[in-house]
């Protein structure tokens, strides 16, 4: 356990968590928007899965990264579009609907892996990018400031989805659409239309997470996200619906997982217990989980679909 309280230890462990927590990041933020204007998307992992094989399989043609990310996010708006349309306008249960987004998203990209791929190759991944003079400020440089853009645009979209909700009149519509869509309705804003706006933004973010994974990673296999997109739906209800909050939930989530790595490489953790010890992420995650439930209280109209009639 010595080994692991050492300086370099501790700063590998914060700058691989702050990795870790990237896509996490992307995706609540994306869910948390979505949620506010009363529509949860359980497809996230679904979609995460698509925009990740093909930014994958952009990369595998043409070695362009950023080709690749405008790939991820090009998918994300046409899961939204077709989520939108399920929700929104057909009313279907919003819950069903997201996990059948899910089951296509999973088994999609199986087929297309297997067809397109065959085995797993690796490629090229996300470039560090040192900001000057801040990456090199002892023990919080490597972390904080020698990451990929996407990591960059993950923590600031912190404040700008905060802005978003909470200082325009778009995100004053996302708000009211989620509490009280009747009375939004009355006052004359279109509830169908801000929802699919909403529905739109969130899965263009879990496109860009989707992205950032296999793009960090520098490699795809089937099921790549292994539920990452649940989490990234538990984390919003962490975060109480807060950009400030859901971050911390995937920063938290994002050390959990580090630490444990770290511990299995320098056999702090057994081998035969390690698969175990891999599971203590979510649970951390559910305890917080059940701790806050009472203390938070999610928008009112969440899950409820609107209509006129």
């Amino acid at each position: 356990m010595n080994d692991f309280f050492t300086s370099s230890v501790l700063v590998a462990t914060a700058a691989s968590a702050i990795r870790l927590a990237t896509p996490y990041l992307l995706a609540s933020l994306g869910e948390t928007i979505g949620q506010r204007s009363g529509v949860l998307n359980l497809g996230v992992d679904g979609v995460m899965l698509l925009s990740a094989f093909f930014s994958y399989w952009t990369v595998l043609q043409t070695g362009n990264l950023w080709l690749a990310v405008v790939v991820a996010l090009a998918v994300g708006v046409i899961m939204g579009v077709l989520y939108g349309i399920i929700t929104v306008f057909f009313e279907a249960t919003q819950g069903i609907s997201g996990i059948g987004i899910f089951i296509f998203g999973l088994g999609f990209s199986d087929l297309m892996f297997r067809q397109q791929v065959g085995t797993p190759k690796p490629v090229q991944r996300l470039p560090r990018v040192d900001i000057p003079v801040l990456a090199d400020i002892p023990y919080i440089g490597e972390p904080l400031f020698q990451r990929s853009l996407l990591t960059y645009l993950a923590f600031a979209l912190v404040p700008l989805t905060f802005l978003l909700l909470n200082k325009t009149t778009f995100g004053l519509n996302i708000r009211s659409v989620g509490e009280n869509p009747q009375a939004a309705d009355s006052l004359g804003v279109s509830v169908e239309r801000t929802r699919f706006a909403a529905i739109l933004i969130g899965n263009t973010l879990a496109g860009l997470a989707g992205a950032a994974l296999v793009l960090q990673l520098g490699i795809f296999q089937p099921n790549l996200t292994q539920g990452m997109g649940f989490i990234a739906v538990a984390l919003v209800y962490f975060g109480a619906w807060r950009p400030l909050g859901v971050m911390g939930g995937a920063l938290l989530y994002g050390l959990v997982n580090a630490t444990v790595l770290q511990w299995k490489s320098l056999g702090i953790i057994p081998v035969s217990i390690s698969d175990l010890a891999g599971m203590a992420p979510a649970i951390v995650t559910i305890g917080a989980l059940i701790l806050l439930a009472r203390r938070v209280n999610a928008p009112a109209a969440l899950t409820k679909p609107f209509s006129r009639h």
